[in-house]
């Protein structure tokens, strides 16, 4: 067996929070760009194919701040 000490340990455990918190971080960045790619397509097809553009440019814009608002409220919440 091998002599694991407790700073050993206690350095791995420190690192794998560290990794999984920078895992998370990733995994929600592409969730908002996922979600604000879905956003812009929804918007040019209001735009070119439902000849409705001002309310494209409103929903863009709109859909854009609420997607930033959500995940900077719901990433405050969630660090800790």
């Amino acid at each position: 067996m091998a002599n694991v000490t407790i700073t050993e340990v206690d350095n791995a455990n420190t690192e794998v929070r560290a990794h999984q918190r920078s895992f998370i971080t990733f995994e929600r960045l592409v969730l908002f760009a996922a979600m604000h790619v879905a956003l812009v397509l929804a918007c040019l097809a209001l735009a070119f194919l439902g000849h409705i553009p001002a309310i494209a440019v409103l929903l863009g814009v709109g859909g854009t701040v609420a997607l930033i608002a959500a995940f900077a409220i719901s990433g405050s919440q969630s660090t800790g």
